[in-house]
């Protein structure tokens, strides 16, 4: 009888240990490993069964809850068993049986049982949330580090590099006071008039779409690399007209290579790279001022069975560097041009700063409005470009960052300020077309909204147009430098695909991964845990405390008797004749304080009463 005693208690403890050892498992496995994630094909069943899942867990938290605490009374029961051979009273052994049947003895006069008893009915009733907590997965982001390179375009390497292309193309070589940007424009022009439309489509640019602006970056994600053709002969670098660039990032292993990165739902990034933006500020030109020779007069009427006006636009660029450019626009018979249809805005780029006491560094675009953009009057936009570290966002398919650091050109940057000077020509030209400019239909939708709301609010209008004029010329400079990094990024441009080591900066950034699992949730898991623990812990102290009683006692056979069935208990009380007072409010109290025992005795113990504890009987 004795060993199996022993045997049911070691079961108790075993059973209550390991229970609390998988719980405190699960917490560890995410302390240590801080993500768990189940193979992808099991979390896309997780995904797209969510009531089954739920339904799952609930179950196997309910069964875990209620073999703990089964156990958990299956130990008061053996500890109030061995408990009643002593002196009790009876307000104890009625609160022992409230525990043993998950009940509360509601006694305010014994305002401590009722504590207890309410404290152990919760904490009961709560293990079903703390399993629930600990082995529901949850939706979160994964974050993985991430490291790679891309094209530097700020060094003198770069530098070197650039002006040899141009010299391939026929420009010659550009020095510090020479900026030549008629031949870069021109050089466009023929590159680009048969892919401008595939670059710019209306997914952005090169199939990779940008929330807004490039912001000078090309993409280091190859899921965000846009269009995977291979370019042609001789469309790399500076002959670029779309195809797939080139990406050289991985994923930073951690500690522990052995718990495999899942392919998630989605993947969104987050990365430091380097970027190309520019300080644009845009004003009227105020004609008491020499410093900016504007002159729009120079122009006449070509009649070829239809009128053209043919326009020679002449700016001096400072240091009496004349700068022309010569635009074609329709006119009637008596070479006049219809106010609401046709719309002129002629653009002079300057290469360089009007005074010659600067560096190059930045460059600036004269402009003026006609006809339909009258309203914009002979204007200067002085445009500093500058390099920058970006934080650039990969989410959803769109690419969209911010500006986290700046910096100045600097002299070595001379060969880039005039590919950018370049491209602001080349757009300013082929913006305009013989009957609208498209510059010029995106501040005239500008200006008309500012002045059909706000009639008489002309400076307001004047500086929301500024304002826009400033921001595409922006978005020109920016787009510049993430065409030249796709040029000099897409196959082929050099051998094996693989940048040389003095041409490349580092790239990192982190992946976030979107999957289900476990990750640590701060304190959740840790109160989760408590309410197994507490019934861990006093399970194993109420059946210590019954081992070492059957160890006192002469034999193990009291074990029989169950106090938790109420038949049992009545029968062993009419069997002791005890002798109780009334039900009356004061009999009530003074019998609950009343000491009994359990006194077994007769053949194998089969004669089992309560008898007060003072009381002396024979067998």
């Amino acid at each position: 009888m004795q060993i199996q005693t022993t045997f049911c208690h070691a079961a108790i403890i075993s059973g209550q240990v390991i229970i609390l050892a998988f719980g405190c498992g699960v917490i560890g496995a995410v302390l240590y490993y801080n993500y768990l994630s189940p193979p992808d094909q099991v979390s896309n069943l997780w995904r797209d069964y969510p009531h089954e899942l739920t339904m799952v867990v609930t179950v196997i938290a309910t069964v875990l809850s209620l073999i703990s605490a089964t156990l958990f009374r299956i130990s008061i029961k053996e500890a109030l068993m061995h408990r009643m051979l002593q002196s009790i009273s009876l307000v104890h052994l009625g609160a022992g049986v409230s525990l043993m049947r998950g009940s509360i003895t509601l006694k305010f006069q014994c305002w401590k049982l009722t504590i207890l008893t309410l404290f152990l009915s919760v904490v009961l009733r709560l293990l079903t949330a703390g399993w629930t907590t600990l082995l529901t997965p949850i939706y979160f982001l994964w974050p993985i580090q991430i490291q790679g390179t891309e094209l530097d375009i700020t060094g003198i390497n770069f530098a070197i590099l650039l002006s040899n292309e141009f010299q391939k193309q026929g420009l010659i070589d550009i020095q510090d006071d020479s900026l030549e940007i008629s031949g870069i424009s021109g050089m466009l022009s023929r590159i680009l008039s048969g892919c401008i439309y595939y670059l710019h489509g209306r997914n952005g640019f090169n199939g990779v779409k940008y929330n807004s602006s490039t912001h000078g970056i090309v993409p280091t994600i190859e899921s965000y690399s846009g269009s995977h053709e291979v370019p042609g002969a001789n469309r790399t670098r500076l002959g670029f007209c779309g195809g797939n660039v080139t990406t050289n990032t991985a994923p930073i292993l951690g500690k522990h290579t052995s718990v495999s990165i899942p392919q998630g739902y989605s993947r969104n990034y987050s990365m430091l790279q380097q970027g190309l933006t520019a300080n644009v500020s845009c004003r009227a030109i105020d004609s008491s001022r020499t410093q900016f020779l504007w002159d729009t007069n120079n122009s006449n009427v070509i009649d070829t069975g239809a009128a053209f006006r043919l326009w020679k636009i002449t700016a001096n660029c400072g240091a009496n560097m004349p700068m022309t450019q010569q635009y074609v626009t329709n006119v009637d018979a008596s070479g006049d041009a219809s106010v609401s249809s046709i719309g002129f805005l002629p653009s002079v780029v300057c290469p360089g700063p009007m005074n010659m006491n600067e560096t190059y560094t930045s460059f600036t675009i004269l402009s003026q409005g006609f006809y339909k953009y009258s309203f914009l009057d002979a204007s200067v936009c002085e445009v500093i470009p500058l390099l920058t570290t970006v934080r650039a966002n990969y989410t959803n398919d769109l690419i969209s960052s911010e500006v986290i650091s700046s910096t100045p050109f600097r002299p070595e940057n001379v060969q880039l300020l005039s590919f950018i000077a370049g491209v602001a020509k080349f757009q300013s030209i082929n913006s305009q077309t013989l009957m609208i400019n498209t510059i010029g239909d995106t501040l005239y939708s500008v200006y008309s909204s500012r002045t059909k709301s706000c009639i008489v609010d002309h400076l307001g209008s004047q500086a929301r147009v500024y304002k826009e004029l400033e921001e595409y010329w922006r978005g020109v400079v920016e787009f510049s430098a993430t065409f030249l990094r796709s040029g000099f990024m897409a196959v082929g441009s050099f051998p094996d695909n693989t940048i040389p080591d003095d041409l490349v900066s580092k790239v990192n950034g982190t992946m976030y991964i979107s999957t289900i699992g476990w990750t640590w949730r701060s304190a959740t898991y840790l109160l989760a845990i408590i309410p197994i623990a507490i019934i861990t812990i006093l399970t194993c102290a109420c059946t210590l405390y019954s081992i070492l009683q059957v160890r006192k006692e002469d034999s193990g056979y009291s074990t029989a008797f169950d106090p938790s069935d109420t038949s049992r208990l009545v029968m062993a009380s009419a069997a002791g004749n005890l002798t109780l007072e009334d039900f009356y409010q004061e009999g009530i109290a003074a019998d609950e304080g009343v000491k009994v025992k359990l006194e077994v005795s007769g053949k194998d113990g089969g004669v089992k009463k309560f008898v007060k504890a003072q009381q002396e009987t024979g067998t």
